[in-house]
Parts: structure tokens; sequence; C-alpha cells
């Protein structure tokens, strides 16, 4: 569940009343608007939470006392800003644009995404074609299959055994879905100390997010002169206008500029 400004509801309600436990004096009436915002701030910065005002499953879990020891921190995004040279508010819209929101499943293993076309592409040649013919939902030249969730490293796991390294490289990992095949890239060992440092926490994936954007300097570029169209073409592909991911990433930017983060 994800809370945010504007929702009427008994979940806001509670949501209030929580946050008066940690202090805030809210009118538990239900309403997301400025003061419960607000008080969503607070608290999160309070915490060492992303403070981006919504109360998302990270902030809502911490309100109930959970462990978020392996969670993105408002540090770690003033960290990668100062490294980008980039303001506060752009790592903030990267984050809560290009995030999937989460880089852990409940069960603690890492958010992936497996793609059967890329391990066809890894593969190559007749080995390719013939592991294709036997496997069409682990290896194939189309893209799909997908299931979600847990039931990705199922199907990752299945695919491993094929051909370890390359299903490794075929997965997308954790918040900002970095592929795999780019741990060279990135500076990793190999793809398995990639995974090794995906499955750790989120600060590690956001490391693998930075470090994707400073050995692309087009992009780097882009993102230092907050061009969202390019940033959002860039690292979404040709079809980030479908999705609008330019508009989303702008108007991200600017309403976490407007509230002026403070370096916590």
């Amino acid at each position: 569940m994800t809370l945010r400004h504007g929702d009427r509801s008994q979940a806001v309600r509670d949501l209030q009343r929580k946050l008066n436990d940690h202090g805030a004096k809210l009118s538990a009436d239900g309403i997301y608007g400025d003061a419960t915002e607000a008080a969503v701030r607070t608290y999160q910065l309070k915490t060492g939470l992303v403070s981006d005002g919504v109360a998302g499953s990270k902030t809502l879990a911490s309100l109930l006392g959970a462990d978020t020891q392996k969670l993105l921190k408002h540090a770690d995004l003033v960290k990668a800003s100062e490294r980008l040279g980039v303001p506060v508010a752009a790592i903030y819209a990267l984050n809560e644009v290009e995030s999937k929101g989460r880089g852990f499943l409940d069960n603690g293993k890492p958010v992936i995404l497996f793609e059967r076309h890329v391990m066809y592409k890894r593969l190559q040649g007749p080995r390719a074609v013939e592991l294709a013919r036997l496997n069409p939902a682990l290896v194939n030249p189309k893209p799909g299959g997908y299931i979600g969730g847990t039931a990705e490293h199922q199907r990752l796991a299945q695919a491993r055994q094929l051909d370890d390294t390359a299903a490794l490289e075929s997965a997308s990992w954790g918040a900002f879905q970095i592929m795999g095949f780019h741990w060279e890239r990135l500076g990793y060992i190999n793809v398995q100390d990639f995974v090794d440092h995906m499955a750790r926490s989120e600060p590690e994936q956001l490391e693998a997010f930075v470090r994707f954007i400073e050995t692309d300097p087009t992009l780097h570029k882009a993102l230092k002169a907050l061009k969202w169209a390019k940033v959002a073409e860039l690292y979404n592909g040709a079809d980030y206008k479908r999705n609008l991911y330019d508009v989303k990433l702008e108007r991200a930017f600017e309403r976490h500029q407007d509230r002026a983060l403070a370096v916590a």
C-alpha cells in the first residue's frame, strides 16, 4: 500500500495516528493534506529514510518498528548527488521515477526480472538455438514469459542450470533494474560479484546506478544539464515518451526542489 498527498481513507487516518505516536500533532481526519505530507517527511528525515513525503511500504513498515537497515536512506541520495554533481532533488526524482520503489521482495531477495531474450543473445549461436527449442520459456529470441515477484527467482534458478553466468547477466537487478551484463562496465569482478552486491542492500543497488550514470558520459552530461527528455531517452529507451518518463522526471524534480530538501 502507498499513501500520498490527496488520498482520503481509513488507512490515512491510521497513518496519522501512527505519526502522532511518533511526535506529530495531526488531526486524524483521514485526509492526506499538506500537514500530513510534512509530518511524513519529518518522520522520514528523523529515521533516515528517503524523505519524499510518500508513505509507501518502507515508511509504513518503519512506523510499525520494522528493521530498515538494508533500505535506501536520505543520506545515500545526498552522497549520490554530490558524487554526480547534481541537485539532491534530481536524485530524488530519479529514485522516484526510475526505481521500482523497493529493491527487495518480502522474502528478502532482491527484486529481479529475468529476460529470456537477453539469455538468447548472451548464449549466441547454435547453442542458443538448441536451448530455445528445448526451453522456450527461458531462452527465446522474443521477450516475454514474465511471472513477476518471487517467481522470477524460480525462472532465474532454472536458467542458471543451463548457464550460470549467462542467466545472471540476463536479469535486471534491484530497485534501479540494472542488467547483469553491465557488471564489467560498472567495475565489478564478475557478474557473480555484481549479484552479491545487489543482494546486500538498497544503497549497494544505488551504487550500481550511480556507476551506470558515471560510465555513460552522455547520460551524465544530460543529467547535469537537467535535460529530462534526454535522460529518459538514454535510460529508458526510444519509447520513453509513451510512458511519459521525461514528464514524470521533470515534475518529480520540481516537486522535490520546491520543498527545499534539507541535508540530513
